[in-house]
């Protein structure tokens, strides 16, 4: 099965920005800024939460905000803090923020059906 990526900028509460390539992860809440980038982005953590990852290891990570801006729309997602070495990840959350959803037999994103009912 093939990976998806999506480009975004993302923009801090400074006004700083970075482009960074995300792997698109339907299995991740939170989308996962790498270290370097939100130190960079001068994100401070808001929280801290505790959150299972995918081998099944139970770890605290640190929780902040950013803006997010791709060729699909722009919005503000919550995002996990990475640690050193960690990826960049594309969560769910952030998906649905821009209303997008992953096709995961074209491994493609496409516009969210929206519903006000």
């Amino acid at each position: 099965m093939g990976a998806t990526y999506v480009e975004a900028v993302l923009r801090g509460p400074s006004g700083r920005e970075a482009r960074v390539r995300f792997l698109v992860d339907s299995g991740a809440t939170y989308s996962l800024v790498p270290f370097e980038v939100w130190k960079d982005l001068e994100l401070v953590p808001s929280r801290t939460v505790t959150t299972v990852l995918a081998d099944g290891t139970t770890v605290e990570r640190d929780v902040s905000e950013c803006e997010f801006i791709t060729e699909h729309g722009r919005g503000h997602s919550p995002v996990f803090l990475g640690e050193v070495g960690d990826h960049a990840l594309f969560g769910v959350v952030t998906l649905e923020v821009l209303g997008l959803v992953l096709n995961p037999f074209t491994r493609s994103l496409h516009p969210m059906r929206m519903l006000l009912a």
